[in-house]
């Protein structure tokens, strides 16, 4: 046998000798924080030296390069995903959530590399797309497969999961607290005993790795330079408003492109398409490549002449303000647009940065319009670019707590929790109320797929339709008379019968209580007929209801039994007894501690 078999022998024979050890557990949390974290570390330095060699003095004379640098770092990934992995399964938050609510908590094993194999070739090439949601996806499933090779249950394989994705957002930003809240605020962990430990340990770790090695933000830093004033509290209040435009336009803008896209059935002609248009837009607008951190740095730091850069016109744009306003409102309209075509053309990135980068501009171009309007700076760009950050994140992916704290941590300091709390709770509430869900969630929810921190709700999307359905019924010609049907009743061991018409379909139920006077006077039995004695239900449940719609079904009709039909074909019976006995085993699997 060899030797890391035999190891990893001893290590399962070691975990059931010790199965209900959380010292084991908090082990196995520092292993999977500790491996995110350099997966992060990995990623974010691959992808850096690559902008740095695209983007350095000797390749800034082939202005060219940016039509194809896109096209070919897609094309890479396509060829990777469809040739090497033969799989093309999302590689993004989305998935993280299907995989918890329909996968028990199991995700693909190649997830563990191939999502940061195929964001090195997207963003490193000039894709416009976050790094964030390609470690989030390889850390939770370093933890998810952890979890299943080590034979742990649905509970433990989540927050090993939880623990994965919530180090690699610690690991890449130097933020170990907004890596727990987004755990809990995105991916629907609930902050329990059993999982705040883990969290926090592999959090912890890896925030460290990354701090170990590079002492600052991997992929994201600032100190504020300008305090909060109580008096920029009006305009913080204007620019949430405007920020919640925003992030609906980003989240209706993105949905939109992605089914422009899904409309083409080939991946290469997406690929053709989405390369050529994107590589127009790069060409023309080179502040669109990669993530944006570092052009939202040069807009911190005010070095306006950095942000432009030698593209066209910018000679103008350097020497007019309310040019320069409306080139970075052409940036926020278009980033949205660049990042969806390069993740539907077949890249594997996040919309996680191109969101922050996108709130980013905006909260600049608006304290630069107020400041232009007002002859004089009276706000600060700066801080209103961090608070759009925030913001946007808090519109776009529904994260309000994710949102203030990272902008926190990033900037080292709480100097401005008033305006980020400002700007996350209106941006949240005026979204919310619009679009109930995120990017993420959307699709889920539509199917009946996600789960959310509500019980109730949780409980019922991981309970099967099919689970609870009691099939031994013995089913009744309609055509049948009351002595035929008492022969069935003696065959049978229920109480009820489903009554079928000569092709089968479902047509009513008869109920022994509803007979038991007639059912013994003999001299009815060829007189009365089972079409005059069966109910036709007050609610009849099909077989692609969601377990919601099956709940409202007996709570509308109150009844303690009903049917379920397939195209009018009698299925079986689900009675309250059967399903609340799986609700509350189901309930018990995840909430227990």
């Amino acid at each position: 046998m060899p030797a890391h078999r035999n190891i990893f022998q001893r290590l399962l024979t070691w975990r059931f000798q010790h199965k209900s050890s959380q010292n084991f557990f908090f082990i196995c949390s520092v292993l999977v924080g500790l491996i995110a974290g350099f997966l992060a570390l990995g990623l974010k330095t691959v992808v850096y030296y690559l902008r740095e060699f695209f983007l350095s003095d000797s390749m800034a004379d082939s202005r060219f390069l940016l039509l194809l640098l896109p096209a070919i770092g897609i094309f890479i990934t396509v060829l990777f995903t469809q040739i090497v992995l033969k799989d093309r399964i999302l590689h993004n938050v989305s998935s993280i959530l299907h995989a918890i609510s329909k996968r028990k908590s199991l995700m693909r094993r190649h997830k563990i590399y191939s999502s940061v194999i195929g964001a090195v070739f997207t963003a490193g090439f000039g894709g416009s797309v976050g790094l964030e949601s390609p470690i989030i996806s390889s850390g939770g499933a370093l933890g998810s497969n952890l979890g299943r090779y080590l034979k742990m249950n649905y509970k433990e394989i989540t927050v090993l999961l939880a623990c994965g994705s919530a180090a690699g957002i610690s690991a890449i930003f130097n933020t170990p607290i907004a890596g727990i809240i987004f755990a809990i605020e995105v991916l629907m962990i609930d902050l329990t005993r059993f999982s705040l430990i883990p969290l926090l340990l592999s959090s912890m770790t890896g925030t460290m790795v990354t701090f170990l090695f590079y002492g600052e933000g991997i992929l994201f830093q600032y100190s504020i330079k300008e305090g909060f004033e109580a008096g920029d509290i009006p305009y913080y209040i204007i620019f949430s408003i405007l920020a919640a435009l925003i992030s609906l336009y980003f989240t209706r803008t993105y949905l939109w492109v992605e089914g422009l896209f899904q409309k083409l059935q080939s991946s290469y002609l997406k690929l053709m398409i989405g390369a050529a248009v994107f590589g127009v837009m790069l060409y023309l607008f080179p502040q669109l490549y990669g993530e944006g951190y570092l052009n939202v740095t040069h807009l911190l730091n005010h070095d306006i002449n950095a942000f432009v850069g030698s593209m066209m016109f910018h000679e103008q744009i350097l020497s007019s303000s309310v040019l320069f306003i409306v080139f970075v409102l052409v940036l926020v309209m278009l980033k949205v647009v660049a990042t969806s075509i390069t993740i539907s053309a077949g890249g594997i990135g996040g919309i996680f940065a191109p969101s922050a980068v996108t709130g980013a501009f905006a909260g600049y171009v608006f304290a630069l319009s107020v400041n232009l309007v007002a002859g004089e700076q009276i706000i600060s760009p700066g801080n209103f670019a961090l608070v759009g950050m925030a913001a946007c994140l808090s519109g776009v992916l529904h994260a309000p707590l994710t949102g203030l704290f990272l902008i926190a941590e990033i900037t080292q300091g709480y100097h401005l929790i008033v305006p980020l709390m400002i700007a996350v709770t209106l941006v949240f509430i005026i979204v919310k109320a619009i679009e109930p869900n995120s990017i993420f969630t959307m699709q889920l929810a539509k199917r009946g797929e996600l789960i959310t921190h509500d019980k109730d709700k949780a409980v019922l999307t991981f309970l099967k339709l099919e689970k609870v359905i009691e099939r031994d019924f013995v089913n009744v010609p309609v055509d049948s008379n009351l002595g035929q049907l008492t022969q069935y009743i003696a065959e049978s061991k229920r109480n009820i019968f489903p009554v079928l018409n000569h092709n089968g379909d479902f047509e009513g139920i008869i109920h022994v209580e509803d007979i038991r006077e007639i059912m013994f006077h003999k001299e009815s039995y060829d007189l009365i007929f089972v079409r005059n004695l069966m109910r036709i239900p007050d609610e009849i449940i099909q077989a692609e209801d969601s377990m919601q719609e099956v709940m409202d079904k007996f709570h509308r009709s109150n009844a303690w039994n009903l049917p379920v039909v397939s195209h009018n074909k009698f299925v079986g019976v689900i009675s309250k007894s059967s399903l609340f006995s799986a609700y509350r085993k189901q309930l018990i699997n995840i909430t227990d501690e």
